[in-house]
């Protein structure tokens, strides 16, 4: 057995269940919190009846985990089936001129269903680094966790090593957060028109511009591409199935909701971006109906991360409404708050209506997931940390699938969770909220570790760290192996890119 991975996704089976192959859709939200999702949250002050839809006619994940607490090791997590933490990217995010952080030989979930006949097709954010054809190469690395300026590039030349180098038939999105420069869409290896104006497009950044860009043309943008490739596939007299990879833009910030949707939530703009991010799940769901691919196609939402405090978390506050549900902290952090996110898996040919899992499970499992759904073998070195959910979705797993996940958070600390118990390396959020790692009033006279049972007390107030000493032998053993070993699956032993410490020095921190 084998693995895979989260938010909206369209599979169908092949070889290991017999008929046709499935189209896959997987749709990625961008910061969007678990209690954003009114069939997840009976509190949320946020209305999403597509995403609700999606439940009604799937199955629910209620304990399901981004692999990091922030967006670039999601990324690559979901799509290569591995954790990012045993990458370079030990911490923090990749910005919009990066280098590309999935290794040129490194199988993804794309290049593995290619190799099934399927069309590949990513829509959306790529955040995990592009060859941008600098005129001097050797200023690459200059720019690598650059947030702001122009570097020297030639935009008439195309790029390099980015979705059409992983796996993908076509591209079309931006290259990172629209907080980040450059602001432009890019089609393939080209962007679209040249960035030749320099304006602060997000707060004091600045950067390189497409000439009349706006935040807010880009999420619609990206709907219309991805319901005019369904359409596309659906006139092609001689098609494979399609994988269509969707990792949105909201509702991350700039929070940018369109006119029509503005005051539609009665809570702010924040409120009316999810509102938008659940209008183009429907666009999407609605053109896989209408043209026929809705029975057979997996399709999966889900988030990236938890709810950004950058955000507003106050303003959303004051109207009742606690995008990250019950959960301690928010993205960033490694508290639940960070990584615990909506899944949602619809697939009429497969999956009973009305459904519902509460095991854990990781985006990192899409690769796993996929592969035995078209009964592709996984090599040894590839998807190292990935589990296959099929059972799951298919109603027949008698027991949790994963052995334990590891969650981590922005600066890179790291924690290990088995059933219900977790066990978390630092004293602190390792992100952004209290207490803080890089505040020394904060976390001073905490103790060292944190284990949290998960059943008792899921909002992560107690902790059991001092009188579970064998709880926490038994989970830090755990994690050493999973580093030692280069996976956390069955198989033969891979290096991790770099040396992996399970605690922080404190000078990380």
């Amino acid at each position: 057995m084998h693995r895979l991975c989260c938010i909206v996704i369209l599979i169908a089976c092949a070889v290991a269940l017999g008929g046709e192959s499935p189209n896959i859709v997987y749709i990625l939200a961008d910061d969007l919190g678990y209690g954003d999702v009114s069939c997840l949250n009976k509190d949320s002050r946020i209305k999403t009846p597509n995403m609700d839809r999606l439940a009604q006619q799937g199955m629910i994940f209620t304990d399901a985990h981004s692999g990091s607490a922030v967006c670039t090791p999601t990324r690559y997590g979901i799509l290569t089936g591995r954790y990012a933490w045993r990458t370079h990217l030990r911490a923090g995010v990749l910005w919009g001129f990066s280098k590309p952080l999935i290794a040129a030989d490194r199988p993804t979930v794309a290049s593995l269903l290619k190799q099934k006949g399927y069309y590949t097709a990513c829509i959306g954010k790529w955040h995990l680094g592009m060859g941008w054809p600098f005129n001097k190469p050797e200023e690459a690395d200059a720019w690598k966790f650059k947030s702001s300026g122009s570097p020297d590039i030639d935009y008439s030349k195309p790029i390099t090593d980015g979705p059409l180098a992983r796996g993908f038939d076509y591209y079309f999105g931006i290259s990172a957060s629209l907080d980040m420069a450059p602001w432009c869409l890019i089609e393939n290896d080209r962007t679209i028109g040249i960035p030749s104006e320099t304006k602060a497009m997000w707060q004091k950044r600045t950067g390189p511009t497409l000439p009349g860009f706006k935040h807010e043309d880009i999420l619609p943008a990206l709907t219309r591409k991805t319901v005019d490739v369904i359409q596309q596939c659906a006139k092609a007299k001689e098609r494979g199935p399609f994988f269509i990879y969707m990792p949105l833009n909201s509702p991350h910030t700039p929070v940018a909701p369109n006119a029509e949707f503005k005051d539609k939530s009665g809570i702010g703009d924040y409120g009316d971006f999810v509102l938008e991010t659940d209008w183009t799940i429907g666009q999407v769901m609605d053109a896989l109906e209408k043209n026929g691919f809705a029975e057979n196609t997996l399709i999966i939402v889900t988030s990236d991360n938890g709810f950004s405090p950058h955000a507003d978390f106050k303003k959303l506050a004051s109207h009742g409404h606690n995008p990250n549900y019950t959960f301690r902290g928010n993205k960033a952090d490694i508290f639940e708050g960070g990584h615990r996110v909506p899944f949602i898996v619809r697939w009429p040919a497969k999956i009973k209506a009305g459904s519902r899992c509460d095991d854990p499970v990781c985006l990192t499992d899409l690769l796993a997931t996929c592969a035995e759904i078209v009964g592709f073998t996984v090599p040894e070195n590839a998807g190292e940390d990935s589990v296959s959910l099929l059972p799951v979705l298919l109603g027949t797993a008698k027991a949790p699938l994963r052995e334990a996940t590891v969650h981590q958070s922005v600066n890179g600390s790291l924690a290990i969770r088995q059933g219900n118990w977790k066990l978390v390396m630092c004293p602190d959020s390792g992100g952004w909220s209290v207490p803080r790692p890089d505040k020394k009033d904060e976390i001073k006279g905490l103790p060292p570790l944190q284990l949290y049972d998960l059943n008792e007390d899921i909002r992560e107030q107690k902790n059991q760290f001092a009188d579970k000493p064998e709880i926490v032998e038994k989970l830090r053993a755990l994690l050493q192996k999973y580093i030692d070993d280069g996976r956390s699956t069955p198989g033969k032993p891979q290096a991790n890119d770099v040396p992996v410490k399970m605690i922080l020095p404190r000078a990380a921190k």
